[in-house]
């Protein structure tokens, strides 16, 4: 089909025309909704629409505006969000301290020239080491989660000289080919092949498995550049580390001369309590991952931050060896950054997600006490998971807090587990409703699905 540039113009001209009224009219409303999911079916992937059938019945939940804790559809529903977009607002949605900054910086300028050297970047690099455990020094700045950890996997083999990384089994650390290759989840992994070589898996939370893979890959004449993990796995369901575990793990990796990353993508900035969630361990890895809240839930920025010795002299003398994403430490994502930063320390978010944690958590766990459907319950801070039967069961649950406006985390690959990622900033009141919502979603699908205390051990799969 020719390209029709008329017609194109006059699209992009009536889209442009929705974002800028301040109200839509009824028939504007009627049509983007149509015109998102014939959008979504023609131009990017049906499958999606199928996907959120699977949790709000219809695809015609359209998502429009947001504030605060709430999110809006295009007719004006709103949805208390305890997803969280899986990790991104710590903040809030739209928080304003964060807003103001990355207006007063778009009025200046938004991207940078690429030659000269953008102050922001250098601010928000120092400020990183300042919040960060340890010795971490060095921050490299990117646009997404998955090209964060391509840079910590390339980081450690240009450091080392080495080749083999060690990942954990259920971990997740994105879709890219490297990314993909150290996942520990065959259902990211399986339609790849052959994947990235020189990566071997271990149990997640066995320290000595670790040591023998290491030791034996050294002894059969090979060379270990890295171990990565999440200092809690998170699309696994939640899976907390055995106690010491991470400090065993700091032990094998300086045994062997071995890096050490930490993903802490989604723990990071407060999630788990503290500001990363490796400070609970008192471990420093060498090299650090940051993502999801790092913008604020206002701008995409992502990266790593390691320790001076792994800054070699090739690194030094070829700054873009490592990459050189042209959008990565831009000054409007640089101001968001440094924005959530400001606003996370003057509020200690992390202590406030902490207490607020342990609140939420002791409610769900009266709720497990009075729900047999409720099986297991886990977490730390605002990262917690909630374990069902079955996954259709878990998604009984996603699909009926859903109705009653409430948007949750089951996904297509652990729908077993509902994931509470909720807004650092949420107030007990609406945790409070929240939590009477999901009380009544347990009971409608314990009737739906029959199940009793009696039965429910032989439901379990």
């Amino acid at each position: 089909m020719a390209a029709d540039k008329a017609k194109a113009l006059q699209e992009v001209s009536r889209v442009l025309s929705y974002i800028e009224k301040p109200e839509l009219a009824p028939e504007d409303k009627d049509a983007i909704v149509k015109d998102s999911v014939e959008n979504f079916n023609e131009n990017v992937n049906p499958g999606w629409l199928l996907y959120r059938k699977s949790v709000s019945t219809d695809a015609t939940f359209v998502e429009w505006e947001d504030s605060a804790e709430t999110f809006k559809d295009v007719y004006g529903k709103e949805f208390i969000d305890v997803l969280g977009g899986y990790g991104i607002y710590m903040c809030g949605h739209r928080n304003p301290e964060i807003l103001k900054y990355v207006k007063a910086q778009l009025d200046r300028y938004a991207l940078h020239s690429q030659e000269l050297i953008d102050p922001l970047r250098g601010y928000l690099a120092k400020i990183l080491s300042m919040i960060t455990p340890g010795d971490l020094q060095y921050a490299f700045f990117c646009n997404g989660g998955a090209e964060a950890v391509e840079m910590a996997l390339k980081l450690a083999r240009l450091a080392t000289g080495k080749q083999w990384y060690i990942s954990m089994t259920g971990g997740f650390h994105g879709k890219s080919m490297g990314a993909v290759s150290v996942n520990g989840k065959g259902t990211y992994r399986e339609k790849y092949k052959p994947l990235i070589p020189g990566v071997m898996h271990v149990d997640f939370g066995n320290a000595e498995a670790l040591e023998k893979a290491i030791s034996n890959l050294i002894k059969t004449g090979e060379t270990v550049a890295g171990v990565i993990l999440e200092p809690i796995q998170g699309e696994a369901g939640i899976i907390l580390p055995p106690e010491g575990y991470l400090q065993k793990v700091r032990e094998i990796c300086d045994k062997y001369d071995v890096v050490l990353i930490f993903d802490e993508i989604q723990t990071g900035m407060g999630r788990t309590g503290t500001m990363w969630a490796c400070e609970q361990s008192g471990v420093v890895p060498d090299i650090l991952i940051y993502g999801k809240a790092f913008g604020g839930g206002v701008m995409p920025i992502t990266g790593i931050i390691a320790r001076p010795h792994l800054w070699t002299e090739d690194i030094k003398e070829n700054p873009w060896i490592l990459g050189s994403p042209t959008f990565g430490g831009n000054p409007l994502a640089c101001a968001a950054a440094l924005a959530t930063i400001k606003f996370m320390l003057e509020n200690d978010l992390p202590a406030q997600v902490a207490e607020k944690g342990e609140y939420m958590l002791g409610k769900i766990m009266e709720l497990k006490a009075k729900h047999p459907v409720l099986v297991d319950v886990r977490g730390k801070g605002f990262l917690i998971g909630l374990d069902y039967p079955t996954p259709e069961m878990g998604w009984a649950v996603s699909k009926g807090l859903f109705k009653r406006g409430v948007l949750t985390g089951g996904t297509l690959n652990n729908a077993k587990t509902n994931r509470i990622e909720p807004p650092g900033i949420m107030s007990y009141e609406t945790m409070d409703k929240m939590l009477n919502i999901l009380d009544e979603t347990l009971t409608e699908v314990e009737v739906d699905f029959g199940v009793t205390w009696e039965n429910v051990a032989s439901l379990n799969v």
